[in-house]
């Protein structure tokens, strides 16, 4: 397969995997698992998983301690730094509406790219993201009135701090496998949870047999295919487009939901999902307006890492 639409395909098959992630773990609520709880047992297992994978693989990265430090900021730091504030914007703004601002990621992606990694921006690539957006706010039904200003600066900014997380997991990538980097940040974000959760209190394992399976579902799914698809697609499409096309996500919890919750979605919200996605088939036919770094000749006679 093309590696183009190859990436597509692993950027698709990563926002359907994450939009596992509010099915799971509503179901192991309902087991009693809190939020901490799930989200710690989520990296560990995965973390074992994605480290076991990498040596079955025998991944002979070279671990560099630039590398080491890269995957600890983005594991600890940048992801505890993005629930946080993702979970506290709920306070202020309907769920649905914060997601919304939070998919407002690829615009930061997108103007981080321009910054940093020299990407071209152009205006079809402008016209795909504000349509995608437009798609998102009919999807998720948002009422704009009596908005919560505090709300709305947690939600974007949750969206802003994925952006970085987005560019520099592209970085990480140039010095290792998708499989081992997603298991060193999936490792940090494990030990990051940790330490929140014994100084805080919130983490708790008195939770009913029933929660782990839903728990074994967030780290398999949600996170182990998610995270190493998404990496592969942004090591073969670059940062922006596959920000802008992991936006199908909310469309696949919605999915899910539909039938597992027997929702029903109503007619502008079908067509805020063609919408989305409209908008994200639109990024890539405009190849020309949005460059991946080339390989070198030199890059060219080296294997790809840890390819699947």
């Amino acid at each position: 397969m093309n590696k183009h639409y190859f990436g597509i395909l692993m950027v698709l098959i990563s926002a359907i995997s994450m939009g596992t992630l509010p099915i799971f773990s509503l179901y192991a609520y309902q087991g009693n698992a809190s939020v901490h709880t799930v989200l710690f047992l989520r990296f560990s297992i995965a973390a074992i998983i994605l480290f076991v994978y990498s040596a079955i693989t025998i991944d002979k990265a070279v671990i560099t301690r630039s590398y080491l430090l890269s995957v600890l900021v983005i594991g600890g730091l940048i992801y505890t730094i993005q629930s946080n504030l993702y979970l506290s914007s709920f306070k202020y703004i309907p769920a649905s509406l914060a997601s919304l601002f939070f998919y407002s990621y690829p615009i930061f992606v997108a103007f981080l790219s321009i910054l940093v990694e020299k990407e071209k921006f152009g205006r079809k690539m402008a016209a795909a993201i504000i349509i995608s957006l437009l798609g998102l706010t009919l999807v998720l039904g948002t009422s704009l009135q009596s908005l919560n200003i505090m709300g709305v600066l947690l939600a974007l900014g949750t969206g802003l701090v994925y952006s970085i997380y987005i560019i520099m997991s592209k970085h990480a990538l140039q010095n290792a496998s998708p499989a081992l980097t997603s298991a060193f940040v999936s490792f940090f974000a494990a030990s990051s949870l940790l330490i929140l959760g014994l100084f805080n209190g919130t983490l708790q394992f008195t939770f009913s047999s029933s929660a782990w399976w839903p728990i074994l579902g967030t780290s398999f799914f949600a996170t182990v295919i998610g995270i190493l698809a998404l990496y592969k697609g942004i090591e073969l499409l670059g940062s922006t487009r596959a920000s802008v096309l992991s936006m199908v996500e909310p469309l696949a919890t919605i999915a899910f939901a539909t039938v597992l919750f027997h929702e029903h979605l109503g007619l502008i919200q079908l067509a805020g999902g063609l919408l989305v996605l409209l908008g994200a088939i639109g990024v890539n036919i405009s190849n020309s307006n949005l460059t991946v770094e080339p390989r070198s000749q030199e890059d060219d006679s080296k294997p790809l890492k840890n390819t699947y």
